[in-house]
């Protein structure tokens, strides 16, 4: 493995979760792999967990960090090629990203969609490009359509949590007062697609994802009847799809409450975080003893922590 662009990037999802699993009780133990190697963390957009998780992921295994902020730091880049560089772009990602790869082992990239244009947004020329001119490993810390180490981090907090070998798992829309991505949702489907569970998504009318990453998934636009007998409700706002960029401004009536989670089989509340709380969730929930988002946070560093493993052992 070079890159870690997507969740189709891992070739055994079982295997994977199960070492990640055994990392956590000892994170040290591979403390010498990445001594005198350096990962760099390019940030076009904000981060608390990501940026944490993947900086202690990175010194787990002896690695020296360099971050960078893009907002307020680097020059503004430009993707296109031919393009005459005469407006406001600086620099060349052609030249950026091979300078980056003389400094750094790992690069390491977060860049959101801008839910403008969804072709745009959906060639995903930020990371497709470093990757296409870097001479090292790139990773993909969130990007316009995925956010592949949320997934196996979530794929690692459902396998801890589950009770039974084949759970109902809940993906839900919920409301938010502003637009968002559908990476997390995307990395999600992609990934409960590789995990024997009984799977379904439930969301408003008119918020489907993209059929070619939903594929079969059943959807329920019925979001009590998708609750009931859930093992896991996992909760994530996302903005239209085919109305790109659109978001629901009636949608309070599928905030997550605490009635709802009892239509559940006891089920364990996820959310990737920040979360709006009494907008997305209620207090009730989210403080309730069956929320998991705090450890589901915690696992972040193990998805980083594997992938990284994985990386500099093939590298």
């Amino acid at each position: 493995m070079k890159n870690y662009f997507s969740i189709q990037d891992i070739d055994s999802l079982s295997n994977w979760v199960d070492e990640a699993i055994k990392m956590k009780k000892n994170p040290l133990s591979h403390r010498t792999l990445g001594v005198d190697k350096t990962i760099g963390l390019l940030f076009f957009n904000p981060s608390l967990r990501t940026r944490l998780s993947t900086q202690k992921a990175a010194l787990n295994l002896g690695m020296n960090v360099i971050v960078m902020n893009f907002t307020g730091e680097g020059w503004s880049l430009e993707y296109g090629d031919g393009t005459v560089m005469d407006q406001g772009n600086s620099e060349h990602v052609r030249e950026a990203a091979q300078v980056v790869s003389q400094y750094c082992d790992v690069l390491a990239i977060r860049a959101f969609a801008k839910l403008e244009n969804k072709e745009d947004d959906y060639s995903e020329k930020v990371l497709q490009s470093f990757m296409k001119y870097a001479t090292i490993p790139v990773i993909n810390m969130e990007s316009a359509t995925g956010h592949p180490l949320q997934a196996l981090t979530d794929a690692i907090t459902i396998t801890e949590h589950k009770k039974n070998k084949k759970p109902k798992v809940v993906l839900s829309w919920a409301p938010h007062p502003k637009a968002l991505p559908q990476a997390v949702a995307n990395s999600f489907v992609e990934m409960m697609q590789h995990t024997d569970a009984d799977f379904v998504i439930t969301h408003p009318v008119g918020f489907e994802l993209a059929s070619q990453i939903t594929k079969e998934v059943p959807i329920d636009y019925n979001q009590e009847n998708a609750f009931k007998d859930a093992d896991f409700i996992y909760v994530k706002n996302w903005s239209a799809y085919q109305d790109y960029g659109k978001t629901k401004s009636d949608g309070a009536s599928w905030r997550i409450t605490k009635d709802k989670m009892k239509l559940t089989n006891n089920a364990k509340f996820m959310h990737c975080l920040p979360v709006r709380r009494n907008v997305v969730v209620d207090d009730a929930v989210i403080d309730s003893k069956n929320s998991i988002v705090i450890e589901q946070a915690n696992n972040r560093t193990f998805a980083a922590q594997l992938v990284l493993k994985k990386i500099l052992e093939n590298n």
